[in-house]
């Protein structure tokens, strides 16, 4: 079409298809080849006066685009084997893994959590989690809280209506705006039932909190805000929220009035 067009229409744009089309299958070098062969097709088929420039400049831009379109289509290609090795990764691990969606509602099971939680139609992906883990969707719950990561143990419930103690290990993530939450959970039933204490005197028992776990409970006793904890500790305001979500995994525990009361009970001495 660029030899055929008489008088001298520029189509030097349409030589971008085929190199956009070659650059997802050939290699580098044979891509900035290609744009510069077009480069020169275009200036051997226009009438105007040969320009070295016209030519420089037209070879940069064709070969450019070429492997900037090459680039991204092997961006895209690593990107997607990486998610189906991760894919794999999870659904051959013997553990529970699961991700939660900010509606609370799983969005990915392998088939280990499928086994641990016997959903009643066999299928996890889209049934809410505190159906099987209430304290496990409470950590999505609070609002603009930081990104943490953190354990804890709970009573769990299977599609069945089973229950079964669970070590949860799980952290909290955001996709664009979306807070999401990714878990890990192990059944340690047989573990707590054979040992010399029962799960309810273990939960019971006080658990070691560290200094800074303790000076944040000491103040929230006192009755003081989040902003007002950070001022004084000389700490950040998310240090604290996240502290307070440790102290709730560690005591077992949803609001702060519980928690205040939890510390009273154990805590008083130290406080």
């Amino acid at each position: 079409m660029d030899w055929w067009t008489k008088p001298y229409v520029s189509l030097g744009f349409l030589y971008l298809f085929p190199i956009i089309l070659a650059a997802a299958f050939i290699p580098r070098w044979a891509t900035a080849m290609l744009g510069v062969s077009c480069a020169v097709l275009a200036e051997v088929f226009s009438s105007l006066a040969p320009s070295f420039v016209r030519l420089t400049f037209e070879s940069l831009a064709l070969a450019g685009c070429g492997l900037f379109v090459a680039e991204l289509v092997r961006n895209r290609q690593l990107t997607l084997e990486s998610q189906a090795r991760l894919e794999a990764l999870v659904e051959t691990s013997p553990a529970a893994i699961v991700t939660v969606d900010e509606r609370g509602f799983i969005e990915l099971a392998n088939r280990a959590a499928g086994e641990l939680m016997a959903a009643r139609d066999g299928n996890l992906v889209g049934t809410p989690i505190a159906a099987f883990l209430p304290e496990l969707h409470h950590a999505l719950r609070w609002e603009e809280a930081p990104q943490f990561r953190a354990s804890m143990q709970c009573q769990g419930h299977r599609g069945n209506g089973e229950t079964f103690t669970a070590d949860v290990w799980f952290s909290t993530y955001k996709e664009g705006v979306r807070p999401k939450l990714a878990a890990i959970i192990a059944d340690v039933t047989e573990e707590t039932s054979v040992g010399p204490r029962s799960a309810v005197s273990l939960r019971d028992e006080t658990t070691v909190l560290n200094n800074r776990e303790m000076d944040v409970l000491r103040l929230l006793v006192q009755g003081l805000a989040n902003k007002e904890i950070a001022a004084r500790m000389e700490i950040s305001e998310s240090t604290v929220k996240n502290t307070l979500q440790q102290l709730f995994a560690k005591t077992d525990v949803r609001t702060r009035a519980q928690l205040v009361r939890v510390a009273l009970e154990r805590y008083r001495e130290a406080l």
